[in-house]
């Protein structure tokens, strides 16, 4: 007789457990933040608190967050600039 293949009653039922991650305290957000207003070390924190794997994740996820606020931050003033450099460009090409 063939097995069953949807026999479940071996697994475990993923939803009855809770995804709880360790709370980060208020001395390690002190710390995270610290490190962020210290220029080149923050983001290449941002980037080791994105890419490990043995972090907390919700510091993991923060990260993620903080670096995709950069880069479209990056993206808006590479617009804006270009669009200022070409306006003052077109005022001054008649002279």
């Amino acid at each position: 007789m063939e097995q069953d293949t949807h026999d479940f009653s071996n697994q475990i039922n993923m939803n009855s457990m809770p995804n709880t991650a360790p709370v980060m305290t208020i001395g390690n957000w002190i710390v995270t933040m610290i490190l962020m207003v210290i220029p080149v070390v923050n983001l290449i924190m941002l980037i080791v608190w994105a890419a490990g794997t043995n972090d907390n994740p919700n510091r993991k996820n923060w990260a993620i967050a903080q670096l995709i606020f950069i880069a479209v931050g990056i993206v808006l003033w590479m617009v804006f600039f270009s669009t200022f450099a070409g306006m003052i460009g077109t005022a001054f090409s008649g002279y």
